[in-house]
């Protein structure tokens, strides 16, 4: 492999080419510091031109690669196997914006460029780009683009596929596809786009993308509202689209516990109400009217809600520092989690219709199997997807917990397959969910896979071991 380590250091220059291990453990870990992978070197380009060639000299050699972004990703799909055969390449340096075109809300972007970054030159040119997550700090526009990441916006503006109209990938068999094309009609054969957009590296590498761009809302108002179950969250949900239309632009649901664990792992954030409540769930509006006319929905929303005991209190935020605070209380869960210990996490979609009933039968499965084990759910309502997560009893270590993952991924994941859901929402399937899925999915549906995956890849030397 010398041979090829030294045309890789000729294409890009020998100091982004990473053959130390301890250099390179970063790259081979997984987020969650729950597994490490190994690697025959961490390839770094600086160019769509260079990826290229890297993926060429790769299929001379037949050396394996793995595509990585920000390497947020919570299922495996970006760190590699224990062979040690393949090189992960790194997209980090590809990060320049290529163009911002006004007129047209469109921003060409390299697939490195940090999720943040393409916020902030967004708002630079008075635009917005509604993709938000907790890790916009250091996942990339092609890491988002690999796994179609949601976020907390996709209820008005959609998950990645839809924010994204064109992209430019380096094949398998190391060319270049120009599609970088702003269009939102372009009715001329299959959609190529779409094959790549999800496919977490298996097919080809996104190098560019022409992402939408939107008006800056003129107003935004955030408010928490404490309900007795997730029934009535679901019908405040309904109320919500009715009196506010488009401007509802985020519905996240909370149970008690996520708070309790925020409040025990930071103290510094508020408690909006002086009493526990069951539920809670957050809701933005945001306008390209007045602030007043969004206090005018907001208001006739809880009203009504009150008046029908679908709500229990409420909290309407005043300032922009009060609306923060209410959202570091949903973006905080995650963290507090992690600062309580190890659980056995699910991210899944169910019809809105069934996702009260799905919580309550797949509750009292769960605690018939493992009495008081705790519930740790929270998500994005409005599209279905919850974060289902399965805290140990409080007198359990969290490790020995974690031996009945299998058990316990198999109750949930079979409940959620009765409520004609998902067990990937918007994490991927990486390697960790690859064998789960061949359960749910029908063979037509992995057949199918396979012949693209085959067809698109035939050496399969993308990012083998992942999605199938």
């Amino acid at each position: 492999m010398e041979q090829f380590l030294i045309l890789c250091r000729q294409v890009i220059g020998a100091e982004h080419v990473i053959t130390n291990e301890f250099d390179m453990l970063p790259f081979v870990t997984d987020w969650r510091q729950r597994a490490t992978g190994k690697a025959l070197a961490v390839l770094k380009p600086g160019s769509t031109n260079e990826v290229a060639e890297l993926v060429n000299l790769c299929g001379q050699f037949s050396i394996s690669i793995v595509p990585q972004g920000g390497n947020t990703g919570l299922v495996l799909g970006s760190i590699p196997d224990q062979s040690g055969k393949a090189v992960i390449l790194s997209l980090r340096r590809l990060n320049r914006i290529r163009e911002i075109d006004i007129a047209n809300n469109t921003m060409t972007v390299e697939a490195g460029c940090l999720l943040a970054q393409v916020q902030e030159e967004a708002q630079h040119a008075e635009r917005l780009y509604p993709l938000s997550l907790a890790s916009e700090g250091s996942c990339t526009i092609g890491g988002n683009l690999s796994t179609n990441a949601g976020g907390t916006a996709v209820l008005r503006y959609g998950n990645a596929r839809e924010l994204c109209l064109g992209v430019e990938v380096v094949t398998a068999s190391g060319d270049i596809w120009d599609g970088l094309r702003g269009l939102r009609k372009d009715n001329t054969g299959y959609d190529l786009r779409d094959l790549f957009i999800g496919a977490e590296g298996t097919l080809g590498i996104i190098t560019a993308a022409v992402i939408k761009l939107f008006p800056l809302p003129k107003s935004q108002l955030t408010a928490f509202a404490a309900l007795a179950n997730p029934e009535a969250a679901i019908s405040l949900l309904a109320l919500a689209q009715e009196y506010c239309g488009a401007t509802l632009t985020g519905f996240e649901l909370m149970s008690d516990f996520c708070m309790q664990l925020v409040r025990k792992h930071f103290p510094q954030l508020p408690q909006v109400f002086s009493n526990a409540y069951p539920q809670y769930v957050l809701i933005e509006l945001s306008s390209h009217d007045t602030a007043e006319r969004g206090s005018e929905q907001m208001e006739k929303l809880f009203a009504i809600a009150m008046d029908r005991d679908i709500v229990l209190d409420m909290v309407v935020a005043n300032s922009l520092a009060q609306s923060q605070s209410l959202w570091q209380l949903r973006e905080n869960i995650s963290s507090a989690q992690a600062a309580e210990g190890k659980n056995i996490k699910h991210d899944i979609s169910i019809p809105t219709s069934h996702i009260a009933v799905f919580i309550s039968e797949t509750d009292a499965l769960l605690k018939q199997a493992y009495p008081d084990c705790r519930m740790v759910t929270f998500g994005h309502l409005g599209d279905g997807n919850l974060h289902y997560n399965v805290s140990p009893p409080a007198n359990i270590k969290d490790t020995d917990f974690i031996l009945n993952q299998k058990e316990i991924n198999a109750i949930v994941h079979d409940s959620v397959h009765h409520f004609n859901g998902s067990i990937s929402a918007e994490h991927g399937l990486g390697a960790l969910k690859k064998e789960e899925i061949l359960r749910y999915k029908s063979p037509i549906e992995i057949q199918l896979m396979r012949s693209i995956k085959n067809a698109l890849d035939p050496n399969q030397l993308m990012n083998p071991g992942k999605v199938i």
